[in-house]
């Protein structure tokens, strides 16, 4: 009991780490990301961070998977594997507006990638993830024929990742940009030019 009590107690102090690592990777980059600062931000000396995050490693892996959390929570749910792409689009599209620091950190991510084989394997593991959950949808869209007969799901899994990935290097202030970049990609897949199964029941009554 008393374990478990201390590890739940332990797991705020832990999120916040993670939080502040987050704020200054958007506002300042990886070159303005220090752990004696990040410490400082909750309240806490460096020898607490490290008790939680003993690598710098292990503090950005956790700023990983935050940001990848934000963006998963914008897939899954009820409905059609059509419902499911429209609310996938719908919910980055918010999230660029309301949240553009997430754009920012993935952004830092993407570029200090190419440098660092450790981030690289780190931030690939999760664009792997997200392939493979737009690859079902893809494929289930398909079955369901909402969208073309001749897409290819693997190949447009790719093209959306690499494509919104790009989209993260945009400033904040071009969100005309964004929303273009959106569209296209709804056309490209058939999402936009497709009626949901409702209204294609509807039109042959």
């Amino acid at each position: 009991m008393i374990k478990r009590q201390a590890t739940t107690a332990a797991e705020p102090r832990k999120d916040a780490l993670v939080a502040a690592a987050y704020q200054i990777l958007a506002t300042r980059g990886f070159e303005g990301l220090r752990t004696r600062e990040v410490a400082a931000a909750v309240g806490v000396n460096i020898a607490t961070l490290h008790y939680y995050f003993p690598h710098k490693e292990d503090l950005i892996r956790g700023v990983v998977a935050y940001a990848m959390g934000r963006f998963r929570g914008t897939l899954g749910g009820a409905g059609s594997a059509e419902d499911q792409l429209r609310a996938h689009f719908r919910g980055l599209r918010r999230l660029s507006r309301e949240e553009p620091e997430l754009f920012a950190v993935m952004a830092e991510l993407a570029i200090r990638g190419v440098r660092d084989a450790s981030l690289r394997k780190i931030v690939g593991g999760t664009d792997d993830a997200w392939r493979a959950m737009l690859r079902t949808l893809l494929r289930r869209a398909k079955d369901e024929g909402a969208v073309a007969a001749g897409l290819d799901p693997d190949g447009m899994a790719a093209v959306i990742v690499a494509t919104l990935k790009g989209t993260f290097m945009l400033p904040a202030s071009e969100p005309e940009n964004v929303e273009r970049t959106f569209r296209q990609l709804e056309s490209l897949v058939g999402l936009r030019a497709t009626r949901s199964k409702a209204a294609r029941v509807r039109a042959r009554i």
